[in-house]
């Protein structure tokens, strides 16, 4: 019996795994007809609504038009220094990432209005709504990705044989990251540039509310909450997963060479968990409590049964176990490498949400920090950043060395693909942030009663410890992911040396200065790149700045409500920032490692070191921007509540100040990072055979 099932999985995983994904996305259809139906509010509720949906519609129109010039650029390179099909990866990849961001942001636009109406009827409805409005997201990005890459690989395989199309997917992971960089970039440039104008003339030197309408540039925020965090975040995890799925199998040829199991293994996880996203999902839709409690159940709910159905996938595929480098590895194994990747999930989780959420120290000590100032406040958040780093970095340190030991190389890759496998319901956590900020920003501006705000400032303040939280779990994962591709740069440049029959005399090691070299040149670019990014933010800030004040100053009605802001002028000139700022950082790591590779006195072993010293400084670089950025956004919501002063108190403005700090740390800089290390070392995978 076990024989008949290892057979029907072996021969039928991928097929099983596309025919998984394919639910998925049918779920996903399922929840956007039910979240079109709900009421959508009065006439000024859907005029807003409609302002945002326009406004992030022609922004996402203009970063495609410029994002496509670029694209076609490296897919005729891909043409001729590689072979077809990896610049068809390349497409395929590059769309399915658009794709993925695009039809979930305008989901998230229509759930905005429609749960700003659920909250005027209960906390609950308007929990689910901004949920099932954020899963469209989570759904998407996990049903297309293993979807593209199921497809690609079953089609490339028939045609031009399996080794050569699992390295043609390298193509596709490049299209996935390269989308993500340009779209981190571009949307986070755009709502944090919006984000902190709006903030440093409206709350700090007008005395506004969040979300006035009065503030000339609240359409421009709201419009960037969904163009960054909806339509950046999905192409993000996009590209992570699909990353984390094709070096998952590449890990697989590379060391279980001649093994087909190892090859349709990460298909099968990626498949069993999309099911498990589902039930979370649904486990939402009909459990109550607090809306931190509930989020968090859906989270346990898709570990729990992606645990379950890993066993026996695991035991029907590797009925006798498996031989990785000379070691015979058990199902047991295995399958212990995959529960690694679950745990770390609620494990990053749960560390992100300490140091991001009011309810704990960290975020409390910054908030205390601003009864003594502006200086205070940014000294604490830059310290509780930092402090994030440590507990995340060790668990990390432990899940490598537990699924090394386990299997190798192929262990790591496993736990990677299985922690990336609940993707479906941590984007949908992250998209439920923009969406209840949406919400409230609606209710203010469309001057609902009070008691609306409340609800939807409550769920806002959750939702900014989610997207905080998924930021971390990106990025956690990002680092394993890499790691990952680093070892199979160094496995598939031992088999390019070897293959033409010479020796493989590289050594990576730290005693050669060259290493030491690659080193510091990887661990310059997570810097440079978030320097670049951080300038950005603060230029366009500046110019929304100047023009807010020059419509207060030229229209003195708009504080009085006697005349209508000029919406729009804000609107386009942080387009106009984001699309011109993305490029430069966006192409400094492609840059970085051609520029390396090129050099014959640097070659092979300079460019390894640099992909270490990238993942190294970035992950760390990341996780203190993201955690300490959203750690003083909800300092400043601790004090909104009425702690420390309240609304309109000296500590509140000190907190105001941090929050416009931390604004282009954890949405802009920290968050690009991690398609940008995935980038480096991708690129570096492809241009072996052109340089080496």
């Amino acid at each position: 019996m076990i024989n008949f099932l290892a057979f029907n999985v072996l021969n039928s995983g991928v097929q099983l795994s596309m025919v998984c994904a394919a639910v998925g996305l049918v779920f996903a259809l399922f929840l956007i007809a039910a979240v079109i139906r709900a009421p959508s509010g009065n006439e000024r509720m859907r005029e807003i609504s409609a302002a945002v949906q326009e406004g992030a519609k022609a922004y996402l129109n203009r970063q495609v038009k410029t994002i496509s010039v670029i694209a076609v650029v490296i897919f005729i390179l891909l043409f001729v220094f590689k072979k077809p099909p990896t610049a068809i990866g390349f497409v395929i990849g590059a769309f399915c990432s658009l794709a993925a961001g695009f039809i979930g942001m305008r989901v998230a636009v229509l759930a905005n209005v429609r749960t700003t109406q659920a909250a005027s009827v209960a906390r609950l409805n308007a929990l689910r709504m901004a949920f099932n409005g954020g899963s469209v997201t989570g759904l998407l990005v996990v049903g297309l990705a293993l979807l593209s890459v199921s497809i690609f690989y079953t089609i490339a395989a028939k045609l031009i044989g399996s080794d050569a199309a699992i390295r043609s997917l390298v193509g596709l992971a490049l299209g996935g990251s390269l989308i993500s960089v340009f779209a981190r970039l571009g949307g986070g440039i755009y709502t944090k540039a919006a984000d902190v104008g709006a903030d440093l003339v409206g709350k700090i030197e007008k005395g506004l509310e969040e979300d006035d309408p009065r503030n000339p540039a609240v359409i421009a925020d709201n419009v960037g909450d969904n163009v960054g965090d909806c339509a950046g975040m999905a192409a993000d995890v996009f590209e992570t997963y699909a990353v984390s799925l094709v070096g998952a199998i590449l890990a697989g040829l590379l060391t279980i060479g001649g093994n087909p199991a190892a090859i349709v293994y990460p298909f099968l996880l990626g498949g069993i968990s999309v099911l498990g996203a589902i039930f979370g999902i649904l486990f939402v839709n009909v459990a109550r409590g607090k809306p931190t409690a509930v989020l968090m159940g859906a989270v346990m709910i898709n570990a729990l049964v992606s645990a379950v159905l890993f066993w026996p996938a695991t035991r029907n595929l590797f009925p006798g176990g498996v031989s990785i480098d000379g070691v015979l590895r058990s199902s047991a194994e295995l399958y212990f490498a995959s529960l690694v990747g679950l745990i770390m999930t609620p494990v990053i989780v749960a560390l992100t949400n300490y140091y991001t959420s009011s309810h704990f120290r960290p975020v409390q000590k910054i908030a205390h920090a601003s009864e003594t100032g502006h200086a205070t406040n940014i000294i604490a958040g830059l310290a509780a950043g930092e402090h994030a780093t440590a507990l995340p970095v060790l668990f990390i340190g432990a899940a490598i060395l537990i699924t090394y030991h386990f299997a190798g190389l192929y262990g790591i890759a496993i736990a990677v693909m299985s922690m990336l496998s609940m993707a479906g319901v941590i984007i949908s956590l992250d998209s439920f942030g923009p969406i209840t900020d949406n919400a409230g920003g609606v209710a203010v501006m469309a001057n609902l009663p009070k008691e609306v705000r409340v609800v939807t400032d409550e769920l806002d303040a959750v939702g900014n410890t989610m997207k905080a939280v998924t930021k971390g779990y990106a990025i956690a994962s990002a680092g394993l992911a890499a790691l990952v591709l680093f070892g199979s740069y160094v496995e598939e440049l031992r088999g390019h040396i070897t293959g033409r029959g010479e020796v493989f005399s590289f050594q990576f090691s730290l005693s050669d200065p060259k290493v030491i070299i690659g080193l510091f040149i990887g661990g310059l670019l997570p810097f440079t790149f978030t320097a670049f990014s951080m300038d950005a933010v603060g230029k366009a800030a500046g110019a929304v700045v100047r023009e807010v004040r020059r419509q207060l100053q030229v229209k003195p009605g708009i504080l009085t409500g006697q005349e209508r802001p000029e919406y729009g002028t804000c609107v386009d000139i942080v387009t106009k920032a984001a699309l011109r700022e993305m490029i430069v950082p966006a192409l400094l790591p492609l840059v970085a490692v051609i520029v390396v590779a090129s050099i014959p006195s640097l070659g092979a072993v300079v460019l390894g070191g640099l992909l270490v010293g990238t993942i190294v400084t970035g992950l760390f670089i990341a996780i203190a921007m993201t955690s300490g950025g959203a750690a003083w956004d909800n300092a400043k919501k601790f004090i909104e509540e009425g702690n420390l002063g309240g609304k309109g108190s000296f500590a509140h403005a000190a907190a105001v100040t941090g929050d416009t700090v931390g604004d282009p740390y954890k949405d802009t800089a920290g968050p690009a990072i991690n398609p940008m290390i995935k980038v480096v070392n991708i690129l570096a995978i492809l241009i072996i055979p052109i340089f080496f």
